[in-house]
């Protein structure tokens, strides 16, 4: 172990991690088995992994048939492009089920290799869909403050949490942010989209673009009825409207796609993490019928977009077998219910806590929000960390958990496999509970001291 610290901290960068903290510490944990909801570290200390690890691993850890779907695609077609419109059949296959599996307007495909390439392909795809109808100064993106969109140039540029813009300063040209629901409240944020357009034109807006739930911002949860009143104003504008359900796709709030929650249909749909619960690297972008036929008839030569691993087969095969397997164990219905367990919980914790402010859960999409004062919603000081303290009590007590803190929040997010089953809800609960009572009375203490 200490050969592997030294190694991990002397070659590997690690993302989206403290690089100080790394060579102070080493890695966190070694995680070197996997199984169901559960994760097991070097050293052999069991974790629930309530995050699914990056909000991904839908079907649960070491499902054999998976590794076997991939073994057979490796030794037939382990790879192949699809350039020059060469093809495979477990791309094709692939994208005709996804296509079955979207809303019904969408069904067309373009495969990437993950989020944030998927988002940045949605965005080229409605600029190139103005640019061919002879309209190219409609190139503007609107998304929403804290909405997260990925990391890649234009991801982090439609991204809108400052922190991933001072990485490395200077994003691309043409986003603009609206303000989100979480800060304004619905109608504000309804009437600051309107006001982001008029103030920028019309014409010069490709697309509006949003995740049904913002899962990275803090899992935040609009009105039902918020997407409906943001497609009006598209379809007013004459805008095109991308969901980005990269995290929310493939059952993650109790539906196929996050969509679905508000009765909305978008013209562009980018995916990834589910469609193959994190066994390989896939993403993609679903065109709406419109968005395609006019493609089909303007978008004349090659399109000048693709990426190596673009409908790799072997990817395909292993997410054809993962979406086989979330149907075949009712996985979807599975994450509604369990969803319902999970609420059921939280407003337990709430009931016994004084810290606990907002809770909020779709499917198995779940935060809780943590303050000084659930009546007035007053916010705790920054420097007592209080998500961050619970996030490492329940590290302690072998639960893997993500803090959320951009603008002096206090959020822990949960995001557990859709296998998840009631009595391994009322484990994570009952941990929960232990390590949120304990840090209340730590911090309470600290209150009380100033």
């Amino acid at each position: 172990m200490t050969t592997l610290n030294e190694w991990d901290k002397k070659h590997f960068i690690h993302p989206t991690s403290s690089i100080q903290e790394q060579q102070a510490n080493g890695p966190k944990v070694i995680f070197d088995k996997s199984e169901g909801i559960y994760l097991t570290s070097k050293e052999g200390t069991k974790y629930i992994d309530a995050m699914s690890s990056l909000w991904n691993v839908n079907i649960g850890h070491g499902r054999k048939e998976i590794a076997e779907a991939a073994k057979e695609q490796m030794e037939q077609l382990a790879y192949s492009s699809c350039f020059s419109n060469f093809s495979n059949e477990p791309a094709i296959r692939l994208a005709k089920k996804i296509a079955d599996l979207a809303p019904p307007s969408l069904n067309a495909v373009f495969f990437t290799s993950g989020g944030s390439e998927s988002n940045d392909s949605a965005i080229k795809i409605v600029r190139h869909y103005w640019r061919i109808q002879g309209q190219p100064e409609r190139n503007k993106i609107i998304a929403l403050r804290r909405g997260y969109h990925g990391v890649s140039a234009g991801a982090t540029s439609a991204t809108g949490i400052p922190e991933f813009w001072d990485m490395a300063g200077n994003l691309m040209q043409g986003f603009v942010h609206a303000k989100s629901p979480y800060e304004i409240g619905t109608e504000s944020s309804i009437q600051s989209i309107r006001e982001v357009i008029e103030a920028e034109g019309p014409e010069k807006i490709a697309a509006f673009m949003a995740e049904p739930v913002q899962g990275a911002g803090g899992v935040l949860i609009p009105h039902k009825d918020y997407y409906k009143e943001v497609r009006k104003i598209c379809n007013e504008y004459g805008i095109l409207y991308i969901a980005d359900e990269v995290i929310t796709g493939f059952g993650r709030t109790g539906k196929m796609f996050g969509v679905e929650n508000y009765g909305v249909e978008p013209d562009v749909l980018s995916f990834a993490k589910g469609v193959t619960s994190g066994y390989f690297p896939l993403g993609g972008v679903i065109v709406s019928d419109h968005v395609h036929n006019v493609l089909k008839e303007k978008s004349e030569g090659v399109l000048f977009h693709g990426f190596t691993y673009s409908g790799h087969p072997t990817g395909a095969a292993v997410a054809l077998k993962n979406l086989e397997i979330l149907e075949r164990e009712n996985l979807v219905d599975n994450s509604s219910k369990m969803g319902e367990e999970l609420q059921k919980g939280f407003k337990s914790i709430k009931e016994e806590s004084t810290i606990v402010g907002d809770i909020r859960t779709l499917g198995l999409l779940g935060a809780m929000e943590f303050v000084q004062d659930p009546l007035t919603n007053k916010r705790f000081p920054a420097e007592l960390k209080v998500a961050p303290r619970i996030i490492a009590a329940l590290h302690e007590r072998g639960v893997i958990c993500r803090a959320v803190t951009y603008d002096n929040t206090d959020i822990i997010c949960f995001s557990p496999p859709l296998i998840i089953t009631k009595a391994q809800i009322d484990d994570l609960i009952a941990i929960l509970r232990e390590a949120v009572l304990i840090v209340q009375q730590e911090v309470e203490e600290q209150l009380a001291a100033l």
